[in-house]
């Protein structure tokens, strides 16, 4: 909402906490106040029941450069499935949840708007009732196949009316989920408010949303149980820090959205630890081959059963390799010297 130029200071910004760590011979989460925890808990982002998807600029499904080209990508509109889609079977997620079972995640979180589970209109917000029961056989799958020790959560990525997200929400109620994200559009927290209150399922929402003013008012009016900050574009750890505090004032926890690098992973992991109301943390990455090798100094893989572990080195506790960084940049992608 913001646009990218909170990207680029929330970079920039995590960048001069890493300098700073490492001039005065600390960590970043002893510059943010100390830390609560020493590890991190992680929860895998399993998509659609696929291992990964990769996006363009106008964000249609590609096939990246390193992917085994072997490995099919279902091409389809980020925002308007194609008519070629593939619908998701209850197999595919609970086959994927199963997996990230066996790597020790304890949490999981998959996407209720994937081909198969949208309305009879595209456009209008709308959602059938064939559409819904879709919704709750592809939970269902995921938590009979893990049982119940183990959280789900679900995204809808911004696209019902508050009427038929309440309606999801209920049917989905008897799973027990640890959230249900972004059920109405970012920007109204009326909307939001009105979706909280009529629901039992924990909601949750913030990953376009940036600066503290971006979540007074919607923390304040408690319009979320969950606050989901991105780190890598909410405006700065310090931003960051600032909304965290609020939240626990209020008694939300923060689950902050993490789509990317082991860098920003590992800025995001400094400030989890440096909060009291910390809950878990994204993760996306678990089929990128070459992830763990983008950083230096640190044991790998970095996540561990479901944990990342906060590097006690300064700054970041990490060094970028920029050889592999290099190796795997998109084609024509500019590189600093």
């Amino acid at each position: 909402m913001a646009g990218i130029i909170y990207n680029a200071i929330s970079g920039i910004e995590a960048a001069l906490w890493d300098l700073l760590g490492q001039s005065l011979g600390v960590p970043i989460y002893t510059l943010l106040g100390g830390k609560f925890r020493d590890r991190i808990r992680i929860y895998a982002d399993c998509h659609g029941g696929e291992a990964l998807e990769s996006l363009d600029e106008v964000l249609r499904s590609r096939q990246p450069s390193w992917m085994k080209q072997e490995t099919s990508v279902r091409a389809r509109d980020y925002f308007a499935d194609a008519d070629d889609a593939i619908p998701a079977t209850p197999e595919d997620y609970c086959k994927r949840a199963l997996a990230m079972k066996a790597q020790g995640f304890t949490a999981l979180k998959f996407d209720l708007d994937v081909p198969g589970t949208q309305g009879s209109d595209f456009y209008n917000r709308g959602l059938s009732n064939c559409a819904i029961d879709r919704m709750v056989a592809l939970v269902g799958a995921v938590r009979e196949g893990v049982g119940t020790q183990l959280d789900i959560a679900v995204d809808c990525h911004w696209r019902y009316t508050v009427s038929d997200a309440v309606k999801v929400a209920h049917a989905l109620e008897p799973f027990r989920l640890l959230w249900l994200e972004d059920p109405v559009p970012p920007d109204s927290s009326e909307a939001l408010q009105a979706v909280s209150s009529r629901v039992r399922v924990p909601i949750a929402t913030g990953e376009n949303l940036y600066l503290f003013e971006g979540f007074r008012e919607m923390l304040r009016r408690h319009a979320v149980a969950i606050a989901t900050p991105d780190l890598q574009k909410v405006g700065g750890l310090a931003v960051a820090v600032q909304i965290a505090q609020f939240a626990d004032s209020q008694t939300i926890p923060i689950a902050p959205h993490n789509i990317s690098s082991p860098v920003g992973t590992l800025a995001s992991a400094h400030f989890c630890a440096a909060i009291p109301n910390f809950l878990v943390l994204e993760f996306h990455a678990s089929d990128v081959p070459f992830w763990n090798d983008l950083v230096d100094g640190i044991p790998k893989p970095i996540i561990q059963n479901g944990y990342l572990g906060v590097p006690d080195g300064p700054g970041l506790g990490v060094r970028l390799n920029e050889e592999v960084a290099r190796k795997y940049a998109r084609k024509g992608e500019p590189f600093f010297e």
